[in-house]
């Protein structure tokens, strides 16, 4: 599981390098910083494939025997969604149950027994009739009808994109002739309630199920993306210039929920001590509340997110960072986000980062505000020439 070729030394690495993950678990909640006992944080690049591993190895140790000796006949998992078929003469729901429950102390699994031999699974309502199961669709009792309305400002391909993903479904699973036209139904009727036209509805039932059945695949070697922003159906006269070109044309609206009840206030200035400003990528300066000695580095993520990490290096006594190196060799002091960190410039162009952090370092360096761990680029005669940045 660890290593193909079963390395020790590489094997005993990964172990180490998880360990040490593990180990520094930590989370923020209500401005405290709390450490995992046991598990791993959701929002850990790890917890998926943490979780998955320790899920599958409890699954071949545990559960493998029972249906090698058919008491479980079937048995399928969706990350925490488990199907299972038993035998009733060999066991039951409540030992099943139990058994699986007394896998872990932190594990806790609900049984959902079948109601008229009827249960879901995620999406699907399967019913048991004789020695065979009838699929049909599954709809949580909270689900709306609700979709991108036909008349709103999106291009085409995002107004149809429910139903595509509808049809699709449809069309896939093993349903009979009844339940498909009981789905169809369901769909024209979801269409007709966001004003579509039924005609344009049926003409992409029938483009799913020709490219179902030719099994159209397209070439993405060599494809590029590009994005334009849908104001209006028009600017389609611009890129259907590209429509034989190895240019893949993405639209991006400005119609969206967020772009309407944005404040007026988080519009892109110059003024680096809103605090609007850390939800922005660009130069920005990190000042030390010991010394008043500033960092200056740069992302192309907002800046709140590299606060985060240069706070993570500092608690972890982790001098990966020169702001965090400074912190800890020399005991000093640092605070909370607004009190010690701004931006600089915004610049939303990667091409732009580097450019201007040099330019910045060596003016925080040529007037003595730069830390001392903080590398400062050979001197560039080129910046004379360059519009001085404002770092007061």
């Amino acid at each position: 599981m660890l290593d193909s070729q079963n390395n020790k030394i590489i094997s005993q690495q990964i172990l180490r390098l998880l360990n040490t993950n593990l180990h520094q678990n930590y989370f923020t909640f209500a401005n405290k910083i709390y450490q995992l006992t046991t598990g791993i944080a959701m929002v850990s690049p790890l917890s998926n494939d943490i979780t998955e591993i320790f899920l599958q190895h409890h699954e071949q140790r545990l559960l493998k025997h029972l249906m090698e000796n058919n008491t479980i006949e079937f048995y399928t998992r969706y990350v925490d969604d488990i199907f299972i078929i038993y035998n009733t003469e060999q066991t039951n729901m409540e030992t099943i149950n139990h058994y699986i429950n007394s896998i872990n102390p932190n594990l806790t699994f609900t049984p959902t027994q079948e109601t008229h031999k009827t249960i879901s699974f995620l999406d699907l309502q399967i019913t048991r009739k004789n020695n065979t199961f009838d699929i049909n669709i599954y709809r949580k009792p909270t689900t709306t009808d609700t979709t991108i309305n036909y008349n709103s400002n999106h291009p085409i391909e995002q107004n149809l994109a429910a139903y595509k993903f509808l049809i699709n479904r449809m069309i896939s699973l093993p349903l009979t002739q009844t339940n498909q036209n009981i789905e169809w139904s369901k769909i024209l009727t979801i269409a007709q309630k966001n004003n579509f036209p039924t005609q344009l509805i049926h003409k992409l039932k029938t483009k799913t199920i020709n490219q179902q059945k030719t099994n159209v695949t397209k070439q993405t070697n060599n494809l590029q993306w590009t994005t334009f922003t849908y104001f209006i159906p028009k600017i389609r006269k611009i890129t259907n210039i590209f429509k034989d070109s190895k240019l893949n044309i993405a639209f991006r609206t400005t119609n969206t929920t967020a772009d309407k009840t944005k404040s007026k206030n988080n519009q892109d200035t110059d003024n680096p001590v809103d605090s609007t400003h850390h939800n922005k990528s660009g130069i920005y300066q990190l000042t030390c509340r010991t010394c008043d000695k500033s960092y200056i580095g740069q992302t192309n993520r907002n800046i709140a997110v590299r606060y985060s990490e240069h706070s993570r290096y500092i608690r972890t006594n982790n001098p990966q960072s020169a702001y965090a190196e400074h912190i800890l060799k020399n005991r000093h002091e640092y605070s909370s986000l607004l009190n010690i960190m701004k931006l600089i410039k915004h610049i939303n162009r990667p091409s732009k980062l580097i450019p201007f952090e040099q330019l910045i370092i060596q003016q925080f360096f040529n007037k003595g505000s730069l830390i001392p761990e903080e590398n400062c680029y050979d001197h560039n005669p080129l910046f004379k020439l360059a519009k001085t940045v404002d770092i007061t």
